[in-house]
């Protein structure tokens, strides 16, 4: 006879991100070769560079990399968002940092759904990048109207994932079998359907408007349109993705290559055009195309602090008056260049980043260290003394311009889309449901919570007992 014994929230995860895995490995089997050429480099870059190694086991992050991974995820109404958020609770998810995409040209506004805590984070890191359509930005009230018909009328849920949501919130969890069900009806909401739900003209017309805004509105369900496996070398994937029959995208968005990584850094495979269908006139199935579904590599360096990132944002803008990147690639060189060039002003050394307080560290006792009564109470005495050692923090979420670039380069946007940035971050945490957690806030928290472990261990107090 089983337990009614919950199971924890990280292990519901875990099934999850595995079961997610598995669907778009057999959708999109171009996923597959990206997952072993992942590995493949990880495993090398862990060969030649030990010291990483030796760090990542200290830290306790070595295990995490093979599974760490992130998916992204489109909704098109905010009660499809605020059911996604009570759904990502059961898994132990929840709603990290705003981000408005509209600044770029694409009209959605986002959060991060993520494990929040370390030992969370540890067991399974899995992140799902959540966008709401914003109607609002589309200019014909025709059109927008359609729209919102077509996105009430539809429901991206089973009713035993909802059942199984109000079980969940009613009980503090759910057993075994329940999650084993969980797992499986929640599944669905992200699978893909090649059978559209809009006829093939409002699909042009959605399309006219921005391709995101087709991919949306035009389907049963908001199909997982990525997923994401973490490398400890994306310039190495980048030039073997070619090799593997995988062609990349022009330039890797984000910060250049260093030797310590800051925030985030993605490249991908161009989307997939795939077949599906429309209902005509006469009410039978017509074939077409649609293109949204792709492949991502993420690297994962330090979160920045805000001045951090305040000086990253302005090197950033300062490389992209230089050289923008262009939709096809033909100026990926000169736009690399002045990337390249540009961030000499960010230092690259962890002693110095440090120093100029640009990111965020986590503190720990280096292993069998000693110290006197009188050194105990000041955490760069005991740095100096080699009595704490620092590791940096690795950035968790996601960057607008990276996630806009993305976006654009796989939809298949030749020509900019344009829209009126509009930040409503009240707006969509209204339609959640809840607040984001403010991601500045909760890395200085961990920061500080090492280091007061950090004066805890190294008190009388400890040394006495």
């Amino acid at each position: 006879m089983k337990s009614d014994r919950h199971i924890s929230a990280d292990a519901i995860r875990g099934a999850f991100s595995s079961a997610m895995s598995a669907m778009y490995r057999s959708e999109v089997p171009a996923y597959g070769t990206l997952l072993s050429l992942v590995a493949e480099v990880n495993s090398r870059t862990l060969d030649t560079q030990p010291g990483l190694k030796q760090r990542l086991e200290q830290t306790d992050t070595l295990d995490r990399i093979s599974e760490e991974r992130h998916g992204a995820i489109r909704v098109g109404t905010p009660e499809e968002l605020s059911m996604l958020r009570r759904v990502f609770a059961v898994m132990g998810m929840y709603p990290v940092g705003y981000y408005d995409l509209s600044e770029a040209g694409v009209p959605v506004h986002s959060t991060a759904f993520r494990p929040v805590g370390d030992a969370a984070l540890k067991i399974n890191p899995f992140r799902v990048f959540t966008s709401l359509l914003r109607l609002d930005l589309i200019g014909d009230a025709a059109l927008r109207e359609e729209a919102a018909a077509t996105l009430k009328a539809r429901r991206i849920f089973t009713p035993g994932a909802l059942e199984l949501v109000e079980k969940a919130e009613a009980q503090g969890g759910l057993g075994e079998e329940d999650a084993a069900r969980f797992v499986k009806e929640i599944i669905e909401t992200f699978r893909w359907h090649d059978q559209a739900s809009v006829s093939s003209d409002l699909y042009r017309r959605l399309h006219d408007a921005h391709r995101l805004v087709a991919d949306v509105v035009s389907f049963k369900g908001p199909h997982i349109n990525h997923l994401t496996p973490r490398t400890l070398d994306i310039d190495a994937v980048q030039e073997l993705m070619p090799d593997h029959g995988i062609a990349p995208k022009a330039v890797i968005e984000g910060p250049p290559s260093r030797t310590c990584p800051i925030l985030l850094r993605q490249t991908s495979f161009k989307a997939l055009e795939e077949q599906v269908s429309f209902r005509n006139a006469t009410g039978e199935w017509e074939k077409g195309s649609h293109t949204a579904r792709f492949g991502e590599i993420e690297q994962r360096g330090i979160a920045l602090t805000p001045k951090g990132r305040a000086l990253y944002d302005r090197l950033l803008t300062e490389t992209r008056k230089l050289a923008r990147p262009a939709a096809d690639g033909s100026n990926a060189e000169a736009y690399i260049s002045a990337l390249a060039n540009t961030f000499k002003a960010f230092p690259d050394d962890w002693a110095a980043i440090r120093e100029q307080g640009l990111g965020y560290f986590r503190y720990s006792p280096v292993s069998g260290a000693k110290v006197s009564t009188g050194d105990n109470s000041d955490l760069e005495t005991l740095i100096a003394l080699g009595a704490v050692q620092f590791d940096p923090i690795v950035y968790e979420d996601f960057l607008p311009v990276s996630a806009a670039g993305i976006f654009q380069s796989n939809l298949g946007d030749g020509a900019s889309q344009q829209f009126s940035a509009s930040p409503s971050q009240k707006e969509f945490e209204a339609h959640l449901g809840a607040a984001v957690l403010d991601e500045f806030e909760h890395y200085a928290r961990l920061e500080k919570d090492s280091v007061e472990a950090c004066l805890r261990h190294f008190s009388p107090v400890a040394l006495a007992s």
